[in-house]
């Protein structure tokens, strides 16, 4: 688990909270991007990028409605919205 998630973490063995599968997609969509840049034709991992995209998208919508203050938290601590 990275530090971004570590702070997330509701407890010390926290892994599979929204707040941590936010931030591990968050990691993994910077990552398939720089790929992507670098290898505009591989679309299996375009295929990817655009799941895991969805895949975040929709827990922020899970915490934006039943967990307003951890959405905040979230979008803070990982710059993902102004």
């Amino acid at each position: 688990m990275n530090k971004k998630a570590k702070e997330l973490a509701i407890h010390g063995n926290d892994t599979g909270s929204s707040e941590i599968q936010i931030a591990l997609l968050t990691d993994k969509i910077d990552s398939l991007s720089k790929h992507i840049k670098q290898f505009k034709k591989d679309k299996h991992s375009s295929l990817g990028l655009l799941k895991a995209v969805n895949r975040r998208k929709k827990l922020l919508e899970y915490l934006k409605k039943n967990k307003i203050d951890s959405y905040k938290n979230v979008l803070s601590k990982l710059k993902l919205r102004k």
